[in-house]
């Protein structure tokens, strides 16, 4: 059913948001990409597992992978940005954080290798759930979008409504007048990276609750989606990010309905190529560089 595709699409243009916006913070703060960010989501996943094999719930998972994650950001941004702020600054942060994630994924697959490994959670949150417009909805999709919106709706207000808000948007616009104004600007850069690496982690969690299962594979596949809707969106730009995950998520249910799944994964590259050429600040962007809630 078109609808039901559709419903679907909601849910997996939210997971493309989360974990767009994880790369618009960063990149809307520091005018810099962090490539690890997809392995922090495969590291999600494999954290949840571990939990749920030393007897945690899924649900009990959920903390201990904002908690790794976190602190994951933390050292991606100690390791891989803090230390390049030459001109060369950009290029070299974004091998730096390259190469940790290459680090990240590999030693996540010398422990657990490369085959997709069962999450084990209980099966009748895939097969229980709600009808809407005659579309069934299964209680995990359910709680997916519902945690997805809720996250959506809290970094808007942190970021535009909020203490720690308005000090990002003061180092992402001038971070020298912000440090001068008394703003502890590493902190608040770290505050940063601990945000979108968590926000990578839930996306994680829920992808892998989404299938069932973790892989090594799905953080790559999603990062290289996010780039993209970051893109779409307009760099920098949440309300941006948060739009063109949906749009893409609704866009491939669609086509999955019309027999044209084969194109799916295609279809967000289609989509920033006609974007950018009709406006190359993206949706809502407006080329400036600070983070806009």
């Amino acid at each position: 059913m078109l609808a039901e595709q559709i419903a679907n699409g909601v849910v997996v243009g939210g997971l493309y948001a989360l974990v767009a916006l994880g790369f618009t913070l960063v990149f809307g703060l520091l005018d810099k990409l962090n490539f690890a960010h997809g392995e922090v989501v495969t590291l999600a996943g494999f954290v949840a597992l571990v939990a749920v094999q030393l007897g945690a719930s899924v649900w009990l998972a959920i903390p201990i992978v904002i908690v790794v994650t976190g602190l994951s950001g933390l050292l991606i941004e100690l390791l891989s940005f803090r230390a390049f702020t030459s001109k060369e600054g950009h290029s070299v942060s974004a091998l730096s954080s390259f190469a940790l994630g290459i680090v990240i994924l590999e030693v996540v697959r010398l422990e657990y290798g490369a085959a997709p490994l069962n999450l084990a959670i209980p099966t009748t949150i895939y097969t229980s759930g709600i009808s809407i417009l005659g579309a069934p909805i299964p209680w995990v999709k359910l709680a997916t979008l519902g945690i997805s919106v809720v996250l959506m709706i809290g970094l808007h207000v942190v970021v535009g409504h909020t203490r720690l808000g308005r000090q990002i948007r003061a180092v992402g616009e001038a971070p020298t007048s912000a440090m001068l104004l008394g703003i502890h600007v590493t902190r608040v850069i770290q505050y940063v990276f601990v945000v979108a690496s968590a926000l990578a982690g839930i996306s994680g969690l829920l992808i892998a609750m989404q299938g069932g299962f973790v892989s090594s594979e799905v953080g790559f596949t999603f990062a290289l989606k996010g780039i993209a809707i970051m893109a779409i969106g307009g760099m920098g730009d949440l309300r941006g990010a948060v739009l063109a995950g949906l749009l893409i998520g609704i866009a491939e249910g669609i086509a999955i309905h019309y027999g044209l799944g084969g194109f799916s994964d295609v279809l967000v590259w289609l989509v920033m190529i006609a974007v950018l050429l009709i406006r190359p600040e993206g949706l809502l962007g407006g080329g400036r560089r600070e983070v806009r809630a």
